[in-house]
């Protein structure tokens, strides 16, 4: 049969599998046409992987034995910061343009348990720093609805190749908006997971105490499924969490919107009135309707540019040309530093570690980091007030992914201001650590997708899946 890559998601295209429609190699030769048809316009694969369909033998042989998992020869897209064993991961970076991977991230070792094809590594912003896929050291990620724009970031690559169906799913990160965004502007389904629920183990990182990988989907039951495959406690990273899996969902969910939120600067008027239609129309499934008020969650976005580069600083340390990756040399080992690191990291990555090596620095760190950290705990606590289980105030909250659909490519660049604004919806959820999802709600005049962010509590996941799927008309 002729595969119809826009009509499968995960179940079906297992179903196809098992049947004998179509082989794994079949499957994978068809995302390997689709990329080497779109990908030289939108650029979201850094590199086609030269083994896919070696894999594609090996899953498929695992399909003859009858012990194939839903997962089996599901053909994925991973970002170019997880770790695959023997494969470059630059972080699509000049300073590790030629690194490769020593050892599989647990993510990637769970994805490999169930077969799938892993088709290749994904364009991003370097080292994770940007909200466009603008900032790459090999150019931008062009938008596949409208290849003018941009697909967001910093996982823009990732959202790109499955929005134009090369490739199943792939995987993201995010630090803050960095799944979430993407996805709006690409109209797909991008899930951020509870801080901890997931191992960074594998990650390079950028922030510690943000960073979180995440799928990009089709479906909200696709995310689900790669999510219960990827989650767990991890001895290789001593931030995960082992959570009890016995959450109950309640019969009537309550959504909570944010009060005065079509007061808030620089939301853009459609963005606001797709809101609206998206509450009308939870509100006709059946969910409750309830204004909130987060008192301290307008203080998210200058938390997070205090608190982020000030790990930035820290993380990227270690690229300094001495133990791996690029190098320019100088005439004495200070030299070689400036050198190395001026040749070899970007001007938007150069700019955050400046910014995080000033506000931890002598007599700045009281005022600008501990700062941070004190306003981060009142976020958190406002998040723990409005779902405070005793008071049932609301079950979730939900606004705009973002303030706006995609922006053309160069029009925020050199502004970076403007450029941070594109996160200040998503945010109070990264701060705090917590779940969320952005879902297509709807497009544009000039047809760009417009997204819907999720909210829930701490590893009540299941409930950001039902509330999804109810939404999408997946139930």
């Amino acid at each position: 049969m002729s595969i119809n890559l826009k009509d499968l998601n995960i179940k079906k295209a297992h179903d196809h599998l098992k049947k004998g429609d179509f082989s794994v190699w079949e499957l994978t030769e068809s995302y390997l046409k689709v990329i080497g048809e779109k990908n030289p316009e939108i650029n979201a694969f850094l590199e086609v992987f030269d083994d896919c369909l070696e894999q594609a033998e090996k899953a498929q042989n695992v399909f003859k034995e009858g012990k194939a998992s839903l997962l089996t020869g599901i053909p994925l897209a991973m970002k170019d910061n997880i770790l695959i064993k023997g494969k470059i991961a630059s972080a699509s970076s000049k300073i590790l343009e030629n690194y490769r991977a020593t050892y599989d991230s647990t993510v990637v070792s769970k994805l490999k348990k169930e077969g799938v094809v892993f088709l290749g590594r994904t364009n991003m912003d370097e080292f994770a720093m940007g909200s466009s896929t603008e900032n790459s050291a090999f150019g931008p990620t062009r938008n596949p609805i409208d290849p003018e724009r941009v697909p967001g970031g910093s996982s823009g690559g990732s959202a790109a190749a499955v929005a134009m169906d090369g490739a199943l799913a792939s995987f993201g990160s995010e630090t803050n908006g960095s799944v979430i965004q993407p996805s709006s502007f690409c109209g797909c389904v991008g899930l951020k997971p509870t801080y901890g629920r997931v191992s960074r183990f594998g990650l390079i990182a950028m922030g510690s105490s943000l960073d979180q990988i995440g799928p990009f989907t089709k479906t909200v039951e696709d995310s689900e499924i790669l999510f219960n495959t990827i989650k767990g406690q991890d001895p290789f990273d001593s931030t995960t969490i082992n959570v009890s899996e016995e959450n109950t969902l309640p019969k009537k969910i309550t959504l909570g919107v944010i009060k005065d939120l079509e007061k808030q600067e620089g939301i853009d008027s459609e963005v606001l009135d797709n809101f609206k239609e998206s509450v009308d129309k939870f509100e006709k499934l059946g969910f409750e309707i309830k204004e909130i008020s987060l008192p301290h969650a307008h203080y998210a976005l200058a938390v997070y540019y205090i608190i982020m580069p000030a790990e930035v600083s820290s993380n990227l340390a270690r690229y300094d040309g001495v133990k791996y990756g690029f190098l320019k040399e100088g005439n004495s080992l200070l030299e070689d530093y400036i050198n190395t690191r001026t040749e070899g990291l970007g001007k938007e990555t150069r700019r955050r570690i400046l910014l995080g090596t000033y506000v931890l620095s002598s007599g700045y760190y009281d005022a600008y980091y501990n700062k941070a950290n004190i306003l981060r705990k009142l976020i958190i606590s406002d998040f723990q007030k409005v779902f405070e289980p005793s008071k049932q105030e609301v079950h979730a909250i939900i606004s705009p992914t973002t303030p706006f659909y995609a922006f053309k490519i160069g029009e925020r660049v050199s502004d970076p201001l403007s450029m941070y604004m594109t996160d200040v919806l998503t945010a109070p959820a990264s701060v705090a650590g917590l779940p969320a999802i952005s879902l297509p709600a709807g497009r544009s005049k000039n047809n760009l997708p417009i997204g819907i962010q999720i909210i829930v509590p701490y590893s009540k996941e299941d409930l950001l899946f039902k509330i999804g799927k109810d939404f999408l008309g997946e139930n």
